[in-house]
């Protein structure tokens, strides 16, 4: 069993909050870690049609039967339950719940309206490369990594990604995407999902991909909040502040798992994406998500941008934490090259920063230190401190 990083962050949240949720991407593990970390509360599935219909009917006897607490799963649909889950806490300090749910604008909504100041909030999502490093499931080369993703069924059950990923996104467009959001043309929404896919690592321009997908531009927002309210894609916004440059503040856009963006992109095999077209973009939306990953997995919000000026100079990841800015370039190629660091060497010129703090993260294996920065390896961003 994958051992998950959140695990410690969601004990220390349990213990100081009467109410912690976790919510995440379908099948990414919720259930599996809040059922294995509280074995001994009660678990309800609201998914179940009995249990749903009983706690949308009559709230408060539903949690009568739950005084001292309980999980409930996908508790994103019967949102009758969090005003009357507010007074259940008030009342009775002792009384201890966790909700878990896919569905990420739902639940947030509820708890901003209900549960303010009581609920501890979490992000699970699928596996990271430092979790199965450390449960020695990690692949040996970046493209069987990202063609594989990180869903946890696939390791689990040894599903092949092949066979995982059109069923997933099956149940996703069917099942999630109808509960979120009145689509009515789900060809149409399945036809942009795989255009996004092909935008992946590129600027987001809803007027462009509004023209491509045959759909007006407030559908494309709407789409594309529907893509990060339920932890399929997220958009990387730019860093603008301190330089007095022209700066691009379009953001770009990603996948929060490098398998089903590979599915997505039509890649049949690993060894396809060597020589894909859009290999170098994979790769970046892998080291990226793998950042985001270690961020949420500690309990934290992510602190990442991007910078690109107008003449078309960028830094693919600047990392903020307090006064420092940390910069990363990606670059998917396996041979050492000084030219990597390109850009980095502009960027420390105008910012003043220390190429001791700046990096280049690049498919081969061997770590370098230079004059303009350190050369990681892929799998070195497994023990990144940020």
């Amino acid at each position: 069993m994958v051992k998950r990083k959140l695990e410690q962050k969601l004990k220390q949240l349990f213990r100081q909050f009467p109410i912690v949720s976790v919510t995440g991407p379908r099948q990414s593990g919720k259930t599996t870690l809040v059922k294995n970390t509280f074995d001994d509360l009660p678990y309800i599935s609201l998914e179940n049609p009995d249990d749903r219909q009983f706690a949308q009917d009559d709230p408060n006897s539903f949690l009568s039967n739950y005084p001292q607490g309980a999980i409930f799963d996908e508790i994103q649909r019967t949102p009758e339950l969090f005003s009357y889950l507010q007074g259940v806490v008030d009342e009775n300090r002792t009384a201890k719940y966790v909700l878990s749910g896919s569905q990420n604008f739902l639940l947030s909504a509820q708890i901003s309206q209900s549960l303010a100041g009581r609920v501890g909030v979490l992000k699970l999502l699928p596996f990271s490369m430092t979790e199965l490093s450390e449960a020695q499931l990690l692949s040996g080369s970046f493209e069987a990594v990202a063609f594989k993703g990180f869903y946890p069924r696939i390791f689990d059950q040894k599903i092949n990604p092949e066979d995982f990923y059109p069923s997933y996104v099956q149940t996703y467009v069917e099942r999630d995407v109808r509960q979120l959001t009145q689509v009515g043309n789900l060809n149409a929404f399945s036809v942009f999902l795989k255009l996004c896919a092909g935008r992946a690592g590129q600027l987001f321009n809803m007027s462009e991909i509004s023209n491509d997908a045959g759909i007006a531009v407030n559908t494309v927002k709407s789409w594309i909040s529907i893509l990060e309210s339920s932890y399929i894609a997220f958009r990387l916004y730019p860093y603008y502040r301190n330089f007095n440059k022209r700066l691009v503040k379009t953001p770009k856009l990603y996948f929060y798992d490098t398998g089903l963006l590979s599915y997505l992109l039509g890649i049949k095999k690993a060894a396809q994406i060597k020589t894909h077209y859009a290999k170098g973009s994979i790769f970046e939306n892998l080291v990226i998500a793998e950042f985001i990953k270690q961020y949420y997995h500690a309990g934290d919000e992510p602190a990442i941008y991007f910078w690109k000026d107008h003449r078309g100079r960028e830094i693919d990841v600047v990392m903020e934490k307090g006064e420092r800015l940390t910069p990363i370039e990606i670059k998917s190629g396996a041979t050492k090259s000084l030219e990597y660091f390109k850009n980095l060497k502009y960027w420390n010129e105008i910012s003043g920063n220390n190429p001791s703090n700046a990096y280049v993260v690049y498919g081969g294996s061997k770590n370098y230190q230079t004059e303009s920065g350190h050369l990681l390896g892929w799998k070195s961003i497994i023990d990144f401190k940020f």
